[in-house]
C-alpha cells in the first residue's frame, strides 16, 4: 500500500505489474485514464492483471494505491478476476456507494496512518464478506511466486 499526495499537474504512465492494483482517489480531483480500451474518468480504479499500460492524468492527485495478490483480490473485489484480465475499470463500478463512502472517510481523516487504517479496516470487511479461493488455485499461485514464475502450466 502506498499513498500519494501530488500538487500540480500530474501525468503518470501505470506499467503491468503481476498483481491486481486498485486506486483510489480522495482530494475530489478525478483522474482521467488512456489506454488501449479507451478514455475512462473515473475516482478509484482497478487494474487487472496483465493490463495494459495505460496514462494516467490530473490537475492534483491525493490517492491510495493497492497491490493484491489474486488470493485476495478476487475475495476482495467480489467478481472473477478473469473479468479484470487485461482491463482498468473505475472502482466504482464493483463496489457500488461503497467507493464514495470510502473516499469520503479518507478525506476526513488527517494523517496518512488513520488513512492507511481506513484502507485496512475497509479490507478486511470486504475479505470477511467475500468468498475463499479454491485451495488448488492457492497452491498454484504460491508455486509460481516462490519459483519466480519458471514453472511450466502443465507441471502445475
Amino acid at each position: 500500500m502506498a499513498g500519494f499526495d501530488i500538487r500540480g499537474p500530474v501525468e503518470l504512465r501505470a506499467i503491468p505489474h503481476p498483481a491486481v492494483t486498485v486506486a483510489v482517489e480522495f482530494g475530489d480531483r478525478p483522474i482521467d485514464i488512456r489506454g488501449a480500451t479507451g478514455v475512462m474518468r473515473s475516482e478509484g480504479l482497478v487494474a487487472g492483471l496483465g493490463f495494459h499500460a495505460f496514462q494516467a492524468r490530473a490537475e492534483d492527485l491525493t490517492c491510495i494505491q493497492i497491490r493484491l495478490s489474486p488470493l485476495v483480490a478476487h475475495p476482495l473485489l467480489g467478481i472473477p478476476l478473469a473479468e479484470l484480465r487485461e482491463h482498468v475499470v473505475a472502482l466504482d463500478d464493483l463496489w457500488g456507494r461503497g467507493t464514495a463512502r470510502l473516499r469520503e472517510r479518507l478525506h476526513q481523516a488527517r494523517t496518512w496512518r488513520e488513512r492507511f487504517a481506513v484502507i485496512g479496516a475497509e479490507l478486511s470487511g470486504r475479505l470477511d464478506e467475500g468468498r475463499e479461493v479454491e485451495p488448488e488455485v492457492a497452491w498454484v499461485w504460491r508455486q509460481i511466486v516462490a519459483s519466480r514464475g519458471r514453472p511450466a502450466v502443465r507441471d502445475l
